[in-house]
């Protein structure tokens, strides 16, 4: 089904009228507005995106079918998929909120209610939600990952999402794959962003701290290291509100140190004290709020020790959670959120305060919807004029999709599958291996693959391939570590992403067990077994250490997808999953 705006408004309201489509918050009215109807409360309206990956137009993006949580995670958000999060939250089953939060009957009802995101769209519900408050009293926040993921971000560096940004107003933002562009880069980015960069866990190595001086880099502080301001104060209308930021705290770990050799990152738990305290010692704010790019469950431990702290809006981790967590801590109590990922999402916190203390709140984590958004015109003509010069290269027609192709989950997705079966095609070898990375957009079953697709999976500052001889036990070392940073009980210890993707390779896993004793049953995909001294061929991109010498993976893939009229998946190599039955993350 291809519907323009208006027919698709009026199937909705039709269809709502009828008692159709439960829980679809379609049926106050035909236009949709039920869906973004968010009546004014308190005195602080904060909005905030995350993780929108460069997506500037609508597309289709699958929700997590596994997001196994364990330990002290098992059966909490953000580890709670399909009907699991539908009961949590309590959203009706069936509808549009099901599609927008959950991977269930994803294909037929892509088709039905169409694409999510698009800063066109977003910028139309900003607006909305802005001059509906209080004039003054909203801020928009952007968690990071804005200026990474897709063919126009690369080819400008970052800047299209910077003048797309700066138009729809973003007030402060924080970062994570931005700091996979060159320091310089950063720093110009950062420059031309009419808002706010703030992050208090990027600093100067102590050994560069010399090579700089006052104002050769951001809002570098000799005395404290800082790169960037690691809060600002906002002023909304009577209130003051303090907004910290935290950056990524593995950047340097798990993407290459070399684009940033002085910098330094961290989780800083205790800076993180230091700063809040600073920031209400001082300052004397009505509120403070912080701006994070930890992931949802680092979050939630550090709301858990870190005091002062009223709400946390955090990113990373791509976790769509509907509703606002609350937090108990020494000192009272945090809320913390995740706003989604790939624009699809706009988390809206009404926040009241009086006395320099948060009394209430209300929370929605709105999904946008091209269908029920009109595009904003403006940016629609400044996302028209960035990307002009590149649409011969975006939209080559590369194949058909098969198979629903997505990336989103714990283990091997179908796109991530087409990806590493190009590894293994292009490199003649006998595995492959691909970063179990948390971004990139979904295909329906049909649809033409273009090179903007490809893009959108595979668009990073590190995309050489390679071609090595690697040991059945240094196989088993790399699932091992991968499988202990997404599954290691202590959130401070994991550092985002899923596990890595496969291709060749069959495994079993049980994310359970201790560290180092999570992989076992390794095997081709023909039943050989594993051998720990043996030697395989593997292909694989997205060295973090030392530069590969091999093509752009995203030639491979384009090359690989070009050989056929359509693409297909013949095994998913998804491993056999132990002790886990019944667990909340596992739709």
């Amino acid at each position: 089904m291809n519907l323009n705006r208006r027919e698709f408004i009026r199937l909705m309201g039709l269809a709502g009228a009828a008692g159709l489509l439960p829980g679809s918050g379609l049926r106050a009215g035909e236009d949709g507005s039920a869906l973004y109807d968010m009546p004014a409360f308190g005195n602080a309206r904060i909005l905030h995106f995350t993780d929108c990956h460069a997506q500037l137009n609508p597309i289709y993006f699958r929700e997590p079918s596994v997001n196994i949580g364990m330990g002290g995670a098992y059966g909490k958000a953000p580890h709670l998929v399909g009907n699991h999060l539908l009961e949590r939250f309590s959203i009706p089953r069936g509808g549009i909120e099901e599609h927008a939060y959950t991977f269930l009957n994803f294909t037929e009802a892509a088709g039905l209610y169409g694409k999510v995101g698009g800063f066109a769209h977003l910028a139309t519900l900003v607006k909305k939600l802005r001059t509906e408050y209080a004039q003054g009293h909203s801020l928009l926040l952007d968690g990071g990952d804005t200026w990474q993921g897709s063919g126009t971000a690369l080819w400008t560096r970052g800047r299209d999402m910077v003048d797309a940004c700066n138009l729809l107003g973003v007030d402060v933002m924080t970062g994570h794959w931005e700091f996979t562009y060159q320091d310089a880069e950063v720093l110009a980015n950062a420059a031309a962003f009419n808002g706010e960069f703030v992050s208090q866990n990027c600093k100067v190595r102590e050994a560069a701290m010399f090579d700089y001086e006052l104002g050769d880099i951001g809002d570098f502080n000799e005395d404290s290291g800082h790169v960037f301001k690691p809060y600002t104060i906002r002023e909304m209308g009577d209130l003051r509100i303090a907004v910290v930021g935290q950056s990524f705290p593995y950047t340097p770990i798990a993407n290459p140190q070399r684009f940033i050799p002085d910098w330094t990152f961290g989780i800083n738990e205790d800076d993180m004290q230091d700063i809040v305290n600073q920031a209400r010692d001082e300052e004397k704010p009505d509120g403070l709020i912080l701006l994070s790019h930890n992931g949802m469950d680092v979050d939630l431990k550090m709301a858990s020790r870190v005091s002062g702290i009223d709400a946390i809006f955090g990113g990373h981790t791509h976790d769509g959670v509907p509703g606002a967590i609350s937090v108990s801590n020494p000192g009272g109590k945090t809320l913390v959120t995740n706003a989604g990922s790939n624009g699809k999402f706009l988390g809206v916190m009404d926040m009241d305060y009086k006395g320099g203390r948060l009394r209430d709140f209300r929370y929605r984590l709105l999904p946008i919807f091209s269908n029920l958004l009109e595009p904003d015109a403006d940016m629609t003509a400044q996302i028209q004029g960035s990307r002009k010069p590149y649409l011969p290269q975006l939209q080559e027609k590369l194949s058909v999709a098969e198979n629903l192709l997505y990336r989103r989950g714990n283990f091997n997705g179908s796109f991530d599958q087409i990806i590493c079966d190009a590894l293994r095609v292009e490199g003649d070898a006998q595995i492959s291996l691909s970063p179990g990375f948390r971004w990139g957009t979904t295909v329906l079953p049909g649809q033409t693959i273009t090179m903007e697709h490809v893009l959108d999976q595979t668009c990073i500052t590190y995309p050489e391939t390679y071609v090595r001889e690697m040991s059945g036990e240094d196989l088993k070392l790399i699932l091992e570590d991968v499988a202990d940073n997404l599954f290691n009980k202590d959130p401070y210890y994991q550092q985002g992403g899923d596990m890595v993707r496969l291709g060749g390779l069959d495994y079993s896993i049980e994310p359970d067990a201790a560290a180092g004793a999570r992989i076992a049953d390794m095997q081709l995909d023909d039943g050989t077994r594993i051998e720990a001294s043996k030697s395989y061929k593997v292909a694989g991109w997205a060295t973090v250490g030392s530069q590969s010498a091999g093509a752009p993976i995203w030639e491979v893939v384009a090359d690989y997808l070009r050989r056929s009229d359509s693409a297909s998946i013949r095994k998913l190599n998804t491993p056999k999953l132990k002790n886990v039955s019944g667990n909340p993350g596992i739709g």
